[in-house]
């Protein structure tokens, strides 16, 4: 898998990562025109960026399930994917200015066309434990993100968890 990060984007937990999220049925549905969408939006419009994703990190691909902002938003190699940062901690990963961030500056959607700037997300963590997807928001600006933003975004992230777990997406 290519990596345009130059450090290590797979948990040590991987297997079991990848075999709880496919034991959710998340990435073979269309459950993304329900709860993923709703809070996708209501994550952009709450903290003023253009866009707002719900993804979910597989094997060799991200996996967007809610988007606001974005006409489409197919399958991005894990690679590429700021997600593949995400769920690597059980906090918040944030970037507020990625040009100043030395993992970031291969990467396409900073270098490319989206020309990414701002970057946080909150981990969708699992009851027992496993990061399988990202709450993340996007912005072709730099921009501050305060801790009390990255608890209301880990809040926000545990709201879909919650859906998930519960079978109400």
């Amino acid at each position: 898998m290519k990596n345009t990060f130059g450090l290590p984007i797979i948990p040590e937990n991987e297997e079991e990562r990848l075999a709880k999220l496919h034991s959710l049925y998340i990435l073979n549905t269309h459950r993304e025109e329900g709860t993923f969408k709703h809070i996708a939006s209501m994550a952009a419009h709450m903290f003023s960026v253009p866009i707002a994703l719900v993804n979910f990190v597989d094997s060799e691909y991200v996996h967007t399930k809610g988007n606001a902002g974005l006409d489409t938003a197919p399958p991005v190699p894990r690679g590429t994917s700021l997600c593949s940062l995400a769920v690597l901690k059980n906090g918040a990963t944030v970037f507020e200015n990625a040009l100043e961030e030395p993992c970031l500056l291969a990467n396409p959607f900073v270098t490319g066309d989206l020309g990414l700037r701002f970057y946080a997300a909150a981990p969708l963590r699992t009851n027992d434990g496993f990061n399988i997807g990202a709450l993340c928001l996007v912005d072709k600006e730099p921009r501050k993100f305060s801790e009390s933003d990255q608890r209301v975004l880990e809040s926000l992230a545990s709201v879909v968890m919650e859906n998930i777990e519960r079978g109400t997406t």
